[in-house]
Order: structure tokens, then sequence, then C-alpha cells
């Protein structure tokens, strides 16, 4: 513990052995029990490291009063809790009021999440001890950090949203929520609004936001994974139907047709990963197949459980450990660079072309590092200054790729890269929203204004565009 500015920091370690909840060890609300006298006035913070900066945000008032200047430019979200946006530093950050035992729950369990390589929100601190100027305790708040080039999903909701865009919202969710159970963990709390995306090479991908009542063991029953589902389902009905009394979405959607959506394609997934297949011995093949078609969707198999018959004419295969960022791992170990699963799948198919047209024989890893230095570097040096919080730089990559193929298709000619980045730079992105620019569920009237581009109403006009594994 440290002292500084009438602050103690502490350190507190996550105990990353502790299964289910934390246990409740504090009061539930700074109304509940005020702080000593002795702590009146001092601050105390756990974080994994001590951030100053953190002490130039007025703590000493309540989060629904906080001044305007203190706080990021957004609107208010929906929240069962005060929530609140303010710079730190280089980056924004969420700040939750909440009770002190949530608050410290939340805090570990991200900790333990970001531990297990599962995409979730970066925890910053737990700041408990505040209190107003004449000494009125306020309620503690969980600081976290945001995910940039991220969106909530009403913000990418407007007139333009076609059905198939939500389906890969959706895709996204139930991904998520498979990787969370593989791992363990019953959300309690399945949702849309508990999620942000990322655009992800023409999909999207999911980051888990709220972890309040997530619990954490070895293996989740059947039962378990069923109950986090229906609750997605009955959840993100409901999120849909506000949407379509405000009219952000088109009338002939079904809110609950398209909540069910999540259960097929979790139950998909859930099934390709783990259960059994069994066939004659004489089709040993398709191991390397079902392998194969986990690879695909992103997952490395790290073991699988093989068994036969007593008599020996049929195998048995089941997955047991099976590791999402099958794409991502590969581009990482070409590259160096760090993407989303389906820009590293759309990147290592251009190196893989780039390749095969200048030279198959060619070591694969000297090939990546001519692709990065001729094609990637040179779009993102090109990206101008005031164009570059548009997208991230491994999906800006990913669209002048996808522009320059509907340019070929539209002028029957191969295109040069220096022209296709004009191109791009001066039809595309510019008119793009800056998505590093940070909007944390805007509500529905200002959703009615907000023009969101999205690569159908792009391409609409051009049969055939390409899928991102095209």
């Amino acid at each position: 513990m440290t002292e500084q500015s009438g602050a103690q920091w502490h350190d507190e370690p996550t105990d990353y052995g502790q299964i289910g909840k934390l246990p409740r060890t504090e009061a539930a609300s700074a109304k509940d029990s005020a702080p000593p006298a002795s702590v009146i006035g001092s601050l105390n913070i756990t974080a994994a490291s001590a951030d100053p900066e953190l002490l130039d945000l007025p703590w000493h008032i309540a989060l629904e009063d906080w001044p305007a200047e203190q706080l990021a430019a957004l609107p208010r979200g929906i929240s069962r809790h005060i929530v609140r946006f303010a710079h730190l530093g280089g980056s924004v950050i969420a700040i939750k009021e909440t009770s002190e035992h949530v608050a410290r729950h939340e805090y570990h369990m991200l900790r333990k999440l970001a531990r297990l390589d599962v995409p979730c929100v970066e925890p910053v601190a737990v700041i408990t001890g505040r209190t107003t100027a004449d000494g009125k305790p306020l309620n503690p708040v969980l600081v976290t950090r945001h995910l940039k080039f991220s969106m909530p999903y009403r913000a990418l909701f407007s007139q333009m949203l076609r059905k198939d865009t939500l389906t890969r919202l959706i895709d996204a969710q139930a991904l998520l929520l498979v990787r969370l159970h593989l791992i363990g963990f019953y959300w309690g709390d399945v949702s849309l609004s508990n999620t942000l995306f990322r655009r992800d090479a023409g999909a999207f991908a999911a980051y888990l936001v709220d972890a309040e009542t997530g619990e954490l063991y070895p293996d989740l029953s059947t039962g378990q994974r069923e109950y986090d589902l229906e609750i997605a389902r009955v959840n993100i009905a409901g999120e849909l139907m506000d949407l379509l009394e405000g009219g952000l979405i088109e009338e002939k959607v079904d809110p609950v047709a398209t909540s069910e959506l999540i259960m097929d394609s979790y139950r998909r997934l859930w099934a390709e990963l783990t259960e059994k297949e069994s066939f004659e011995l004489g089709e040993r093949w398709r191991v390397g197949a079902r392998i194969r078609r986990l690879n695909e969707l992103g997952f490395d198999v790290e073991e699988y459980a093989i068994k036969t018959t007593a008599d020996g004419s049929t195998i048995q295969l089941q997955p047991k450990v099976v590791d999402a960022g099958h794409h991502q791992r590969r581009l990482l170990r070409l590259t160096g660079l760090d993407a989303q699963e389906n820009q590293a799948r759309r990147l290592l198919n251009d190196m893989d072309s780039f390749r095969a047209d200048n030279n198959p024989d060619m070591d694969e890893e000297y090939s990546a590092h001519l692709w990065v230095s001729q094609i990637f570097e040179p779009i993102v040096r090109s990206i101008p200054r005031e164009l570059a919080g548009k997208l991230e730089p491994a999906e800006v990559v990913h669209e002048v790729l996808e522009h320059r193929w509907y340019m070929s298709q539209k002028q029957d000619r191969h295109i040069p890269l220096a022209e296709t980045v004009q191109s791009y730079l001066d039809t595309v992105l510019r008119h793009r929203r800056d998505e590093a620019a940070i909007m944390l569920n805007p509500d529905t009237e200002l959703l009615k204004i907000l023009e969101v581009e999205t690569e159908e109403s792009r391409y609409a006009d051009l049969e055939g565009y390409p899928d991102a594994d095209d």
C-alpha cells in the first residue's frame, strides 16, 4: 500500500483459483455503512498499478452530478447503474457507481477473464472511501477502460440496417457466449447491452462489458448453459422490441423470432466444438476433417479423445480442449500483427495469394515479411492523420482489399494498390463515422438522426460482392 495526495493505493491480488462469486465480506453499499472518521476524505483505490491521473477526477462529487468538462462527450447510456465516461490520459474510462462488494467482484472477475484470454473490457480500479466535501459518504465505483474502436449494439442500427447485419451481430454474441461457457463462465445477464462490438472483416467481434452477475466454475452443467442461453433470448427480444418501437429496424423483423437465432447459432457451434463423432475405421480421414472444420471456425484443438469400440470397427472422436484464435495466432506468428479473428483470416488469405502470385516456393515467413512491407504498411501509412480514428488499421486494410476487388469488377481491369487506396480514402473512409470517438448506448432519439455506414449500403448495387471468406 502506498499513499499519495490523500489516496491509499492497494494492489489487491486476484484469487484466480476462487470459483463462483467473490465472498461477501464488505458492506453492500456506502449508504449502509459510512467509513470510519479516520478514512473520511481519503480515497481507497484498488488497482494493479497506481495511475496518479485518477486523482484528478472529482471523486468528491456524486457521479450523476459530475461537471460536463470532466466527461467524455457521450450520450447517457442505458444501465441499472449510474455510468459516466471520462478521459484518463490518452484513453477513455467508464465509471460505474455500485456497491463495494459488486465492484470488487466484477473487478476480479474481469481480471480472471482477461487472463483466460476472453474478449472483455480491461478493469482499471475499484475506488471506495468517497465522500462529499461535507463528509457525506458516496457509493464506490468500478473503473474500466473503454475498448477503442468498439460500438454498442444501438450504434449499429440505422435506417440502412439489413437483417443479415443483425444476424451477424447475434452470431458474434453467440460465439462470445460459447467461449465463455467453454472456460466455465456463467454470465447470468447475457444481453446486447452488456456487450461491445468491433468490426471484424465484414462480421463483428463481441466483447463482454458487464461481469457483475458472472460466476466462474471448472465446468458448467447443461442446465447452467441452457439457462444462460434463455436469458440471452429473452433479453435480446426485449432489446429488439425497443429498437422496433423506435423505428430503428424494419417492421418485418420479428424480435422474438430473431432473438431465437442466438440459440440456433450457439447450439450449432457448441455441438461442432464438443460433441462426439462416430465413424467407421476406414474413415479415419474424418479426424483431420473435423480438426480443419474447427480451424475454419477459428479454434485450435489442443487435445482430443479417440476411442474404438470393442470389436475395433468404429472410432469415436471428441474434442476435449479447444482454443479460440486460430487465425489470430497464425497472423501474429508470421507478421507480429494483432487483429480480430476474421480480420486475421482475411489478411492471411491475401498473404497466401501474394505468395502464390509472386513465388510459391518462397519461405512462408519471408513471404509474410514482404507482404507486410509491400501491402499492409503502405496502406496504413497512406491514411491521413485526420482519418486515422475512423477504423482500426487491420479493418482499413481489409476494406481496401475488398474495395480493390469491387473496383476491378466494375472496371474489368487490374487496379494498382496506390490507385485503390486513393479511391478508398476519397469515396469510403472520408465519409465514415469516427469509430475511435466513443458512442456508448446512445438514446433512441439520437439514433434517429445518426448515419451509420455499413458494408451493404456501400456495395448494395453490386451483385456478387464477396463475403469475408472470399
